[in-house]
């Protein structure tokens, strides 16, 4: 299960990715139109700013856009800056991997097979579904 500000942050990205090549967008805009939390928006929106995903203007005509194309940013990109480890358990994890202290041998244990494919079914996804895809609506049916 993904956290709420993971999936305002999905929100708001597929916002600005709608929105690309046409400059920034105003944070009440998103949102408003996402309805996210203002507060809770800005500092979802700082921390995929400081991640090097958006950029921002101040002033008159700023506010926050992508950095780089949305075909080049995929979903697990912004889940792991969000949320961290995709993963279901640290075992079986890419990118965070950590050993289980309670079970003598990974290569045995019924659950850390079982995880790997869930792990990978859920990267099958997240990992090749960009920000264009979600903001055309062209994923999965």
């Amino acid at each position: 299960m993904i956290t709420n500000k993971a999936k305002y942050a999905l929100k708001s990205m597929i916002a600005l990715a709608r929105n690309y090549g046409n400059g920034p967008m105003v944070i009440e805009d998103i949102s408003r139109a996402e309805n996210i939390p203002r507060k809770f928006l800005e500092a979802i929106l700082c921390e995929l700013k400081n991640a090097g995903l958006l950029q921002s203007r101040k002033g008159k005509g700023g506010g926050y856009e992508l950095h780089r194309s949305p075909d080049h940013i995929t979903m697990a990109t912004i889940l792991r800056i969000i949320d961290g480890p995709i993963a279901p358990l640290p075992c079986v994890s890419l990118n965070f991997y950590e050993p289980c202290h309670d079970c003598a041998d990974e290569m045995s244990c019924t659950l850390h097979r079982m995880l790997i494919a869930v792990r990978d079914a859920n990267l099958a996804i997240l990992e090749t579904t960009s920000l264009r895809e979600m903001a055309s609506e062209l994923v999965l049916a």
